[in-house]
C-alpha cells in the first residue's frame, strides 16, 4: 500500500471514530468501561498523533523515540500522561483536538521525502530496526 493511501485511510478512520463519539451523550462519553472511557480513547488518539511526529524526528536524529524508553505495559504510562495532559470532559473540545492532532501529522507525513520511509537512522528497539514507515503506520 503506497503512502498517499495510507494517508486516504488514516483521514477516513479520523472522521468515521469523530462521526461515532459525536453521537454519543455525555454521560456515556465520560463513563468507563475497561479503564477507559470514550473521552480517554480521544485523549490517548490525540497525544498518539503528536507523539509520532516527535518520536519519527528523534528517529531521523539517530534517537530511540522518548516513549520507547520506559513505556509500562501496554504503553500504560505513557497513556496514562495523555489522559491527563487532554482532560477536557468535552466532547467537542475533545474531537476538535483530535481532528487538528490528525492534521498536523498528516502535513507531517506528506512532508517527508519518499526516501526517508525506510531509511536505516541507526535506531534499534527490541532488536527491530525502527524506521519511520513502521513508527507512523504502527501506532
Amino acid at each position: 500500500m503506497n503512502i498517499e493511501t495510507q494517508i486516504a485511510k488514516f483521514d477516513q478512520s479520523i472522521e468515521d471514530f469523530v462521526h461515532c463519539v459525536a453521537s454519543l451523550n455525555e454521560e456515556f462519553f465520560l463513563k468507563r468501561s475497561d479503564h477507559w472511557s470514550p473521552r480517554d480513547v480521544v485523549a490517548h488518539l490525540i497525544g498518539w498523533n503528536r507523539y509520532t511526529i516527535e518520536g519519527s524526528n528523534q528517529i531521523r536524529r539517530g534517537e530511540l523515540p522518548f516513549y520507547e524508553i520506559d513505556p509500562g505495559e501496554d504503553c500504560c504510562k505513557v497513556n496514562a500522561v495523555l489522559i491527563l495532559e487532554y482532560s477536557s470532559t468535552d466532547s467537542q473540545e475533545m474531537l476538535d483536538e483530535l481532528q487538528v492532532s490528525a492534521q498536523e501529522l498528516k502535513r507531517f507525513i506528506q512532508s517527508l521525502d519518499s526516501s526517508e520511509w525506510s531509511r536505516d537512522y541507526g535506531v534499534r528497539h527490541k532488536g527491530l530496526r525502527s524506521s519511520l514507515i513502521r513508527t507512523i503506520f504502527s501506532k
